[in-house]
């Protein structure tokens, strides 16, 4: 017997681009581990960005919207105050993320625009000698949504030989800014030298989607524990704010970990944590991971390639407690 709200029920998937996925991996959770069984794989990310937005002084005839000040110039004149947020995080905040990181002996995924790069290879070179990630957040940070698809993968070349050449290797690992296109991930396939994307924030955990017949892995972003919000509203309104928020995460998710493990991304900016105070409130909680014992601080591309090995382990696990 049919039921009369059937008729009313909106469509799914009707259109162009990803499949939608509601379920994920439902009531019981993935029997995941992580190394040396560890709770929490936690994923600090850089987003290196600095020259790589839209400017005047680029060509652009417009500004982008690299928040500090409450006060924004008419899109036709070129905002100089805008243009100086971006340049202190290659002048002055990735250096004192680069001291801090190497006080704590972390390492981690710089998520950097291929331009932001090439406009200072020192970066690069501090990536690569330390070890950590070089990943790709797209040539420029720009709005691939906008671009044609052939557009849009000249620029995934462009990128992926500008972060070769600047970090010793080219990256694994994409992050667009905001959101992908209905063909970014597809691109992303097609290319071949990719392991994973980081294209949504719809889960805990890393999962398999499947894109042009083939397993392609997302490892899930985050904009919750993340520094831009200490610029747009309802967010961190001074540095312990974000320890307190994060810490709070990261307890509850060691709890959870007893038996279900999980991940969690924090995403800071070169030009918002870069600042003093700021810092400090990062370097604080970093510190306290570490002194915890039960978090795993790992790149992205590590948490990638562990979860990708043992995948069909975790799945064999979650079947097997549930037969």
């Amino acid at each position: 017997m049919s039921k009369s709200y059937e008729n009313y029920l909106p469509p799914i998937d009707v259109g162009p681009g990803p499949r939608r996925n509601f379920v994920g991996y439902g009531k019981r959770g993935l029997k995941l581990h992580w190394p040396d069984g560890k709770r929490v794989a936690l994923a600090l990310v850089v987003n290196y960005e600095t020259g790589a937005e839209s400017s005047w002084a680029s060509g652009d005839r417009r500004n982008d919207r690299i928040f500090e000040f409450p006060y924004h110039l008419d899109p036709q004149f070129r905002d100089l105050a805008t243009e100086a947020v971006s340049e202190y995080g290659g002048r002055a905040g990735v250096w004192r993320i680069q001291r801090m990181l190497d006080d704590l002996g972390v390492k981690c995924t710089f998520s950097a625009c291929a331009v932001a790069l090439k406009r200072n290879p020192e970066v690069g070179a501090y990536i690569r000698e330390a070890g950590h990630e070089g990943s790709s957040h797209g040539f420029r940070w720009e709005e691939v949504w906008k671009m044609a698809r052939a557009h849009e993968r000249a620029h995934i070349d462009a990128a992926v030989e500008i972060i070769r050449e600047t970090c010793g290797e080219r990256p694994i690992g994409w992050q667009t800014r905001h959101s992908g296109s209905l063909n970014t991930r597809e691109l992303l396939v097609e290319e071949g030298g990719f392991l994973y994307d980081c294209d949504s924030t719809a889960d805990d955990v890393p999962f398999y989607t499947e894109v042009l017949g083939k397993q392609h892995l997302v490892l899930p972003y985050s904009s919750t524990y993340n520094d831009h919000r200490f610029i747009i509203g309802q967010g961190y309104s001074k540095p312990q704010d974000f320890f307190d928020y994060c810490k709070d995460g990261i307890d509850y998710l060691r709890r959870e970990g007893e038996t279900r493990p999980k991940m969690m991304t924090i995403g800071i900016h070169a030009h918002w944590m870069g600042q003093a105070a700021r810092c400090a409130a990062l370097h604080r909680f970093l510190e306290y991971c570490l002194a915890e014992g039960d978090v795993w601080i790992a790149r992205r591309r590590d948490i990638a390639e562990w979860f990708a090995a043992n995948h069909s382990a975790f799945v064999a696990a979650t079947e097997e407690e549930h037969a």
